[in-house]
């Protein structure tokens, strides 16, 4: 499989993230590579007041990472990158030259600006990045590897999208995925969507072998069941489709999946939807 790319600004959280990153290259032997983004010179100038770390600083760093985590990666590589703009932007320009087939963030950085570092950027990367995201929440101490995953399904024909990656990474750590399907309609055609989705999406999981469940819950607002129905089962991943739109002006995700990655306490993995033309060729 293609690389891992493990958003790195050396604040706790982002240091979490990699050790999650870390665990899963370990299952699926991927290489991983380390990128820290520096500020450009325009920023340097406005926050005149705050210095980057010497290059040579961050290099020794990483190479101090690489000594200590690389023993732990015998079939794959353990690398880093350094970059300079927006940070969003670098990651996603990374994950695309890299031809990642993952990209793992923190939700919380370190230095305070809004405009970067990873954890601020975090749902700007899942937008910008054309390959799925992980992103994990600073503070939060899950379990790994990865053991239960929650599969929420909603009425939507994207919402089937999903099952591919996710199962990808549920048989390779031998997870049990649950398929959540997400009641937020009392319009029985509505229901009945949900529900031959859900039907498709566990049908992939069996033919896989994939250890999975259904189950049901009635909602008016989707990403609170989804985090509330992972807290109950004890899940570390929870995988949606990110709903996404792209303007010339703003890059953003559609309102359930941002609230997800900001709010959750348990790992999100953020899909893109497919172009469904390309779907219905295939």
């Amino acid at each position: 499989m293609g690389k891992i790319i493990s958003a790195i600004d050396f604040s706790d959280c982002s240091i979490n993230a990699f050790r999650h990153a870390l665990s899963i290259a370990q299952v699926c032997k991927c290489d991983l590579v380390l990128v820290w983004v520096g500020k450009p010179a325009s920023q340097r100038e406005k926050y005149e007041n705050q210095q980057d770390e010497p290059v040579e600083g961050i290099k020794q760093r990483f190479g101090e990472m690489i000594d200590k985590y690389q023993p732990q990666l015998p079939h794959s590589k353990l690398t880093f990158k350094i970059r300079k703009g927006k940070v969003y932007r670098e990651i996603a320009a990374e994950a695309k030259t890299s031809r990642a087939m993952l990209v793992i963030a923190g939700t919380h950085g370190a230095s305070g600006f809004d405009e970067f570092w990873i954890g601020s950027n975090a749902y700007r990367i899942v937008s910008a990045c054309e390959c799925p995201v992980i992103t994990i929440r600073g503070g939060i101490n899950i379990r790994r590897p990865l053991h239960r995953i929650v599969v929420p399904i909603d009425s939507t024909l994207e919402t089937r999208q999903k099952a591919t990656f996710t199962g990808y990474l549920a048989k390779m750590h031998d997870a049990e995925v649950h398929i959540l399907r997400l009641y937020s309609s009392k319009v029985k055609a509505i229901r009945m969507n949900v529900d031959f989705y859900a039907s498709q999406v566990a049908r992939h999981f069996e033919q896989e072998g994939i250890r999975h469940k259904i189950d049901v819950v009635e909602t008016s607002n989707l990403a609170d069941a989804m985090i509330s129905y992972a807290k109950e089962v004890d899940a570390n991943l929870i995988s949606v489709m990110t709903e996404q739109e792209t303007t010339t002006s703003n890059l953003w995700m559609g309102p359930y999946a941002q609230q997800v990655v900001n709010h959750s306490p348990i790992p999100v993995l953020s899909i893109h939807t497919r172009d469904l033309m390309t779907i219905a060729t295939n």
